[in-house]
């Protein structure tokens, strides 16, 4: 939906069960129009649409992508942006860190991402940008040494150069802008705003501009635009406060270096604050988080700069003595506490200030996708708690 003629709300439907295009389009069916009825009865409501490999292959197949568009028109629906980070399933069996498979260093990925930007550029309206996030180029704990993870860097750029000129060719012949949105995560080959920078600086554009030049026959500047025009960042409000970095000095970062941000993922992670005596409850209310699909990274400020352990169980195992530990867990939005947890909304409140006086992307997408392994406490029906998110949002924005 279309809020102040400025952005385009919606949530991920990562939240569904998606192995193939049948289940997605069952959970679609099933949720969207309830959800549309309460959230945006007058006006089009879009989706964040979560396609599987094996879903989007199947989509693409007979005459599945035309009625798919029919029906979205029919129910006042739309898609403009897509979650293209999970590959296979993201339901009902364990997914760690297999959701970086495959990475940006194999083919399976390029070919993922192409065929989902042809279908968003055939299913998004007319005079509306599009975007699809992605994986941060890899999972930082599969390469152990320092030339490998240059090795990686290197073909992840190569192949992003690949897109760009896919998403450059794309516009001229249909005028319609998609771009890829680049999601940093923890532990992933980019994990914050310094990754992001090196990335682009030292390999994405001398990489990319390179090729360019040379395809295209364009200038060196003209070729830097087109680089920053069609891979953009997805800015993860969980993740960028997983890596303990204020939104101001991240947007102010990334515009001095005209790395736009495709997509703002409105999402919270849980904060763990040691400032009571007792620290027994907190660690019983955090080990309720301890469940095994999901990989849930924990984060640490040091003296040294952040620390990362590379799941929960690791923490709960050790139950180090800090002040604050922050959780990768999407927990609902609208949750400033949980029993003697807090969550990273603050975050949010924050980013919501600085939307309201600059432009910072057009696409905002609630990403929840944590209710199936909540605490029973937490959880109510999926719609329900789908529409409380979203009315949450809309009422701070």
């Amino acid at each position: 939906m279309l809020i102040d003629d400025k952005y385009h709300l919606t949530y991920c439907t990562n939240i569904h069960p998606g192995q193939d295009w049948a289940s997605t389009f069952e959970s679609l069916v099933k949720y969207l129009p309830i959800i549309k009825n309460k959230i945006s009865k007058e006006q089009p409501f879009g989706i964040g649409l979560r396609l599987s490999n094996k879903a989007s292959e199947e989509l693409a197949m007979n005459n599945n992508l035309p009625q798919f568009k029919t029906w979205l028109i029919k129910n006042g629906l739309y898609v403009f942006t897509m979650n293209g980070f999970p590959y296979g399933n993201f339901h009902d069996e364990v997914v760690k860190d297999k959701v970086h498979e495959p990475d940006w260093t194999t083919r399976d990925r390029v070919n993922y991402t192409i065929r989902l930007f042809e279908q968003l550029a055939y299913l998004i309206p007319e005079g509306i940008s599009g975007g699809i996030s992605t994986s941060p180029i890899s999972y930082k704990h599969w390469h152990k040494n320092t030339d490998r993870k240059k090795t990686v860097l290197e073909k992840g750029a190569n192949n992003l150069t690949e897109l760009i000129l896919k998403l450059y060719e794309l516009e001229e012949r249909t005028s319609k802008y998609l771009h890829l949105d680049i999601e940093p995560e923890p532990d992933g080959m980019l994990e914050n705003t310094e990754d992001v920078l090196t990335f682009y600086r030292n390999f994405l554009l001398p990489i990319a501009k390179k090729e360019l030049i040379k395809t295209l026959d364009v200038s060196e500047e003209k070729a830097k635009d087109i680089v920053l025009r069609y891979c953009t960042l997805c800015y993860d409000i969980c993740h960028f406060s997983l890596a303990y970095e204020e939104p101001t000095f991240t947007f102010e970062k990334l515009k001095e270096a005209g790395i736009k941000i495709g997509k703002i993922q409105v999402s919270a992670a849980l904060k763990v604050r040691f400032d009571t005596s007792d620290k027994d409850k907190i660690w019983e209310s955090l080990a309720q988080f301890d469940e095994p699909t999901y990989l849930h990274q924990v984060t640490e400020n040091t003296n040294e700069g952040v620390k990362t352990y590379n799941d929960l169980p690791v923490v709960l195992k050790n139950k180090t003595d800090v002040s604050e530990l922050r959780a990768h867990f999407h927990v609902p939005i609208f949750l400033e506490s949980f029993e003697e947890l807090y969550s990273t909304q603050d975050h949010i409140l924050k980013v919501i200030t600085i939307l309201r006086e600059n432009n910072i992307s057009e696409h905002l997408e609630v990403e929840t996708y944590t209710w199936d392994v909540l605490p029973g406490s937490l959880k109510k029906e999926l719609s329900e708690s789908i529409i409380r998110e979203m009315k949450w949002l809309i009422d701070k924005l």
